[in-house]
């Protein structure tokens, strides 16, 4: 399966996804900014936004939240540092996904639990390499594959200088063009790397 182009490229856009979202809410934090527009102090202590609020309130802890977060996506994008982005990734999707079990988010908990088995399946993906973690011996580790190509690695720079020049630069109004600008990038990236899998790799 492992060798198959096609997972490959799942996988490789699976990972800008998840990093992708890792890296927008990331970046409202290191702002010091709130995830809504209003205050939740005034709700329920009980409450999501209440919780949120006591977070963002923190200040320099919401702002450690927000690097870490960035930091992590960001690994997770660049591809060839994607699996110590999931090792990361990991327990912060785990501990937002009991977060948004444990509070009323609506139908949030689909979203981070969609993620939280997006990363698991990262994980399992970069097993031959990550059990190592576990003192198991890795193996298959100098097969190259479609994902090894350093496209996928410009391609993840490029995605992660866009995010931050549309959060500090754009409106939000405009921002849909970001995402547009990112699609079709991300559409000539496939087209590309695919085309050039052969050269690499056959």
């Amino acid at each position: 399966m492992k060798n198959n182009n096609l997972m490959q490229l799942f996988v490789i856009y699976l990972r800008y996804l998840i990093g992708f979202a890792f890296i927008f809410a990331s970046l409202v934090k290191i702002q010091g900014l709130r995830f809504t527009t209003e205050s939740g102090a005034e709700n329920p202590i009980n409450s999501a936004w209440h919780f949120f609020e006591t977070l963002y309130e923190s200040g320099i802890y919401w702002r450690f939240l927000g690097v870490a977060q960035l930091i992590t996506g960001a690994l997770l994008i660049t591809q060839r540092y994607a699996k110590l982005g999931v090792v990361l990734f990991l327990p912060i999707i785990a501990n937002i996904f009991v977060i948004t079990i444990s509070y009323d988010f609506n139908g949030t908990p689909i979203i981070t639990g969609l993620m939280l088995l997006a990363t698991l399946f990262l994980v399992y993906w970069d097993w031959d390499s990550l059990k190592v973690l576990v003192n198991e011996t890795p193996t298959n580790l100098r097969r190259e594959r479609l994902e090894h190509n350093r496209i996928w690695m410009y391609l993840g720079f490029i995605f992660l200088v866009i995010t931050v020049c549309s959060k500090f630069f754009i409106s939000n109004e405009h921002i849909i063009f970001s995402f547009i600008t990112m699609f079709v990038i991300g559409i000539v990236g496939l087209v590309i790397g695919y085309r050039r899998r052969k050269l690499y790799f056959d």
